[in-house]
């Protein structure tokens, strides 16, 4: 049985396949702190907004989650994102919450690799 908090990953994690960035944006604190490892850090709700935008594809992504794991405030979730192209990536979010209920995301790490064929 999922938890809330794996339920509530799952779906952002679906958003973001979707292009949801509405939704996504009402998920996170104002005082957001984004690491993209390897490659940008943007802190705050309006640097995090912008940087989903320019993320965009055109077409949603195909999403597959592998674990989704929650103790208390902590939070990771990895599986694989592929473009409507064939392009695949792994992923895995480390997460930290605002509180354990009705959270908010506060701070996210992000790592990402192209799969190669």
């Amino acid at each position: 049985m999922k938890t809330s908090n794996q339920i509530f990953l799952e779906k952002l994690n679906h958003a973001f396949a979707c292009n949801d960035t509405e939704y996504i944006s009402e998920q996170v604190t104002d005082d957001i702190r984004w690491e993209i490892v390897g490659d940008q850090t943007v802190s705050g709700k309006a640097a995090f907004v912008e940087l989903l935008k320019a993320m965009e594809q055109p077409e949603p992504l195909e999403l597959e989650i592998h674990n989704i794991i929650t103790h208390g405030i902590s939070a990771s979730v990895n599986g694989i994102m592929t473009t409507s192209d064939g392009t695949s990536y792994g992923f895995c979010d480390i997460i930290r919450f605002n509180r354990l209920k009705n959270p908010k995301i506060r701070e996210m790490t992000s790592y990402s690799i192209e799969i190669k064929s």
